[in-house]
């Protein structure tokens, strides 16, 4: 069992909702989850593969596969990552905007389960 040296969490809305795990379950294409479980397991032995910051603290992950996968996620600290929500290239802007406001809250309300 590899050592994970990035301890990852989610996000929970006020409401009891976790975003990221409602988008990942709803993913149509079993290859596609598969690719994006992959994906975390790696940020999770700290390899950020390709990653930017797209502004208020949240950072995505793309993954190249079907129509251009993403994943949001915040930092806390160097061994926290809080995934926030995931989308697709087809709604980038939409999704940034929302993992923008879901990081604020996040932080305001230390509001992540693991």
């Amino acid at each position: 069992m590899p050592d994970f040296i990035i301890q990852v969490l989610e996000y929970l809305t006020s409401d009891g909702r976790c975003p990221y795990r409602e988008w990942l379950h709803g993913l149509a294409d079993r290859e596609a989850r598969a690719r994006v479980r992959v994906r975390i397991r790696r940020i999770a032995l700290g390899n950020f593969g390709d990653t930017r910051a797209v502004g208020g603290g949240v950072i995505e992950a793309r993954i190249p596969y079907g129509p251009g996968y993403r994943i949001y996620f915040g930092r806390h600290g160097d061994q926290v990552v809080v995934l926030l929500c995931g989308g697709s290239k087809n709604t980038q802007a939409k999704d940034i905007a929302l993992a923008q406001a879901y990081w604020e809250d996040c932080r305001r309300r230390k509001a992540w389960i693991g």
